[in-house]
């Protein structure tokens, strides 16, 4: 059975709040496969019309967001790589977290699309490096539908533009995610016309001698973030393997 999505666009939302929702609909989702593995039901198989009411398989979400001004910090990184001072950074009107997902440092703020899947991947494939590299395909493909070519960087999670060229690739989209009993949260953050002088608060995912760069800007056309956001939620359905 295709698992089913259950997609939603938070619009501007602040970064805690929507923690919090990922949070909550991770444990909703992790309490239910617990539930189930204790009356002795299956975790992954699930077919049309198995889903009984005391027992119900976890759900999927997609939720899309666009952040005020944020630095969030993951558990791996490097609380220097923030190079603005406290004073510089509320100034700016930028609020900084230290969370709970893998890599280091980053920015979100206006003119970003973050997109955050909370899946249980019981339902899709238990591979963690699956699921990053579906996550930078359907950013490529979504740049491909602008006319910009990005890709990969060996060793470096995330989407560049001009990634061949070493230390002249540009990375477009910065990626980090959770996973606790394979159900995943956090996830992308994918620069449509961001204001981009903002990561120079920061040593952007910890990578000193790369730039970053937007869909805007590489595109040399304005950008929708509402037909962006219909192009990547069709992409990371068709290469997840789900669907609405």
């Amino acid at each position: 059975m295709t698992p089913k999505v259950q997609v939603r666009d938070l619009g501007r939302a602040d970064y805690k709040p929507t923690w919090d929702l990922q949070e909550t609909l991770l444990k909703e989702a992790v309490d239910r496969k617990i539930k189930r593995r204790r009356a002795g039901l299956p975790e992954t198989g699930r077919t049309e019309g198995d889903d009984p009411a005391d027992f119900p398989w976890p759900e999927h979400h997609l939720l899309f967001v666009e952040h005020p001004h944020v630095l969030t910090l993951g558990k791996s990184g490097d609380a220097n790589h923030v190079v603005a001072s406290p004073e510089r950074l509320a100034q700016l009107g930028v609020e900084y977290h230290e969370i709970n997902r893998g890599g280091d440092i980053t920015y979100h703020g206006p003119g970003q699309l973050v997109a955050y899947p909370i899946l249980d991947l019981d339902q899709f494939r238990t591979d963690i490096g699956w699921y990053l590299r579906q996550l930078e395909e359907a950013v490529i493909r979504t740049c491909a539908d602008w006319g910009v070519q990005a890709g990969r960087v060996d060793g470096l999670t995330g989407v560049w533009v001009n990634p061949e060229a070493g230390l002249a690739a540009r990375k477009i989209c910065a990626i980090g995610v959770k996973c606790s009993r394979w159900v995943t949260m956090h996830g992308l953050a994918f620069n449509l016309d961001t204001d981009l002088d903002f990561f120079n608060l920061i040593v952007p995912c910890g990578i000193a001698d790369r730039g970053v760069t937007s869909l805007r800007r590489e595109s040399g056309r304005e950008v929708v973030r509402e037909e962006v956001r219909d192009a990547l939620e069709s992409h990371l359905l068709t290469v997840l393997g789900g669907s609405r």
